[in-house]
């Protein structure tokens, strides 16, 4: 069966060679991270920190580096889960395999928590400022927890049934938190802590909630689960762990799970917040100084083994990478029984995960029609974008299963290709302009307001998409040079955007004015104006990230030859994107060079890490 606890599952993959013991002294500030960074990228081993400087505790890192590891640390489970979300989706299949789907329903049991009065997690006591003080970018505003288990319940229906478990930003040191006292509690919209946070509210209460770190492995993969809402995420960590949740409780307390390597237990007050912030985070920049709530620490537990697990946070791909394709493998195959209609949805995790979505659906309302149109693929993308955290998405790029049957979203040079293929900019656009994006993106026009876009594009191939860049290609002055990103997908090197929050700049509108009535952009019905063309263009990734992540659909998307119809906006030459660098955008996160230097060291020849980074 799956690990019950930390220990275990660090002993066995030592055993078995997926773990490195690192014994030199490493420093959490920025050291830790950084290595933790590089040997992500070189699909390495989890690493066990035993020596790292002033910390009381042993630091578990890359637990979930690799797409394999992962997979390996759930291999009891894994195929538990998979029967009962093929019974959820063809209840028929349990008939042509019985003695499997027979199986199913004994995984279910382990759904349920029990509760137990011993709990080695409770068995020692610490403060805050004896947690280890990772801090993983140069400019973060101190140290937070990077894989916390936050718990809490609904404030009118306690209990398990009404319990959210979800990973939020929770601040150790650093700003104007009293020392040992206070954490800050970083959630976004659209989080199941909102909705009892809310209650809380409304009732003149104080929130309670419990903060854990480590334990089952189980725990932390069910704390970043999309779960539909009202189901435990306890519950979820009992079916890929394997075994019912252990938990104990606290007189005046949640209850805690007995496993866990640490909790921090304490209460959110009403209309209570502080600065929080700024932190690296996964979009690749900094996310800035905002007022969030925090929590009144009343106490914080460890067992006597507690080792402390961590990540970073950064440009994708990182770790959490890892999470998402697990994810995916899992619950991939539900999305067409949320959404009628849906094949496919890929939320693409180079960009940033919620700026880019790709899906595909069907699109059978005029089976009969000569030319098909996009109808139903826009009652589709309306019901994705009202689906829990897909509704922050900015970019919805939707095709017709119809049109292309062995098309897949995660083919994303395939997709891309089919889109631009077949979109009708004149149509095809659909805006929804002054609604929520995610918290942490500063393209908007302000703290989780922003744009979105619905591209669906359907019917027949309408242009042949260029490779290379035209020969005589002509250019305001201050635009150039530029590069092939995609067939049909151009990247424009621009000057250095003045543009203010919420305005259109006059520079892209001359762009475009420019462009009219010439041949510049055959080939290439997207254009990406860009602070370096050559970047864009280098990578598949960065081209992703560049783009969609530094633009926002209201105020950032320009065409040649743009025209309104009624309110329906549209353009008859190339779609124009400015992903440059605005004014009031976040900063991008850079890696410390001396920091990396001494990194760089560990690799040599007699070096703990030589043949991994």
């Amino acid at each position: 069966m799956g690990y019950r606890n930390l220990q275990e599952c660090v002993a066995d993959l030592e055993r078995r060679g997926m773990l490195r013991r690192i014994e030199i002294p490493l420093d959490p500030n920025l050291e830790i991270g950084a290595l933790q960074r590089r040997v992500y990228r070189a699909g390495g081993p989890a690493l066990l920190l035993t020596n790292a400087v002033g910390c009381h505790f042993p630091l578990l890192g890359n637990l979930f580096g690799t797409l394999e590891r992962t997979r390996f640390i759930f291999r009891d489970t894994v195929d538990d889960i998979r029967r009962l979300v093929d019974l959820k989706i063809n209840p028929f299949s349990a008939l042509k395999n019985p003695l499997e789907a027979i199986k199913a329903p004994f995984a279910a049991l382990n759904l349920l928590p029990r509760l137990t009065a011993s709990a080695p997690s409770l068995d020692c006591r610490t403060t805050l400022s004896q947690l280890p003080q990772i801090i993983s970018w140069p400019k973060d505003g101190g140290a937070f927890v990077t894989l916390p288990q936050v718990y809490s319940e609904s404030p009118s229906q306690p209990g398990f049934g009404k319990s959210n478990l979800g990973m939020y930003r929770v601040q150790l040191s650093g700003n104007q938190y009293q020392t040992d006292r206070q954490a800050g509690l970083h959630y976004q919209i659209h989080r199941g802590i909102g909705g009892h946070h809310a209650e809380a509210i409304a009732r003149g209460d104080a929130l309670r909630v419990n903060v854990f770190i480590g334990g089952a492995p189980a725990m932390t993969v069910a704390a970043v689960m999309p779960l539909p809402e009202g189901m435990s995420e306890i519950s979820f960590a009992g079916l890929l762990g394997g075994h019912r949740i252990a938990m104990t409780r606290l007189p005046g307390q949640l209850p805690v799970p007995a496993e866990a390597d640490f909790c921090i237990c304490g209460v959110v007050h009403t209309g209570k917040t502080l600065p929080e912030g700024p932190f690296g985070d996964h979009l690749g920049y900094y996310s800035l100084t905002h007022e969030f709530p925090f929590i009144e620490v009343e106490a914080v537990y460890h067992r006597r083994d507690a080792i402390f697990p961590f990540t970073t946070v950064g440009r994708p791909p990182q770790e959490d990478t890892s999470f998402g394709a697990f994810i995916h493998e899992l619950t991939g195959p539900l999305i067409p029984t949320v959404v009628p209609g849906v094949k496919e949805v890929h939320a693409v995790d180079a960009a940033g995960v919620h700026p880019l979505l790709l899906a595909i659906a069907s699109e059978r309302y005029v089976p009969y029609a000569v030319v098909r149109e996009p109808q139903e693929l826009l009652t589709v993308a309306n019901a994705i974008l009202g689906q829990g955290q897909l509704s922050l998405a900015k970019y919805l790029l939707i095709a017709a299963d119809e049109d292309a049957p062995g098309l897949h979203t995660h083919d994303i040079p395939a997709f891309f290709r089919h889109i631009l293929e077949r979109a009708d900019w004149r149509s095809n656009l659909h805006f929804q302009t002054a609604t929520t994006i995610d918290t942490l993106d500063y393209s908007g026009s302000g703290l989780n307001q922003g744009s979105k876009v619905v591209i669906a594009a359907a019917g027949p191939v309408l242009r042949t998409l260029a490779t290379e860049v035209p020969s005589a290609l002509e250019m305001p002055s201050g635009f150039g040079p530029a590069a092939v990103c995609l067939p049909g997908a151009l990247a424009v090197q621009g000057p250095p955007s003045q543009q203010g929050r919420g305005d259109s700049d006059p520079a892209v509108e001359e762009f475009c004015r420019f462009h009219v009535g010439r041949n510049t952009f055959d080939g290439f019905p997207l254009v990406v104006l860009c602070d370096d063309s050559s970047f864009t263009a280098a990578t598949l990734n960065n081209f992703l990230w560049v783009t969609f992540t530094r633009s926002n659909p209201a105020t950032d998307i320009y065409g040649v030859a743009a025209e309104t119809s009624g309110r329906h906006w549209g353009c008859r030459g190339a779609l124009v994107i400015d992903a440059r660098i605005k004014p009031f955008h976040a900063p991008v996160l850079e890696d410390d060079p001396e920091v990396e230097r001494r990194i760089d060291a560990l690799g040599v020849k007699g070096g703990p890490l030589h043949g991994i980074i």
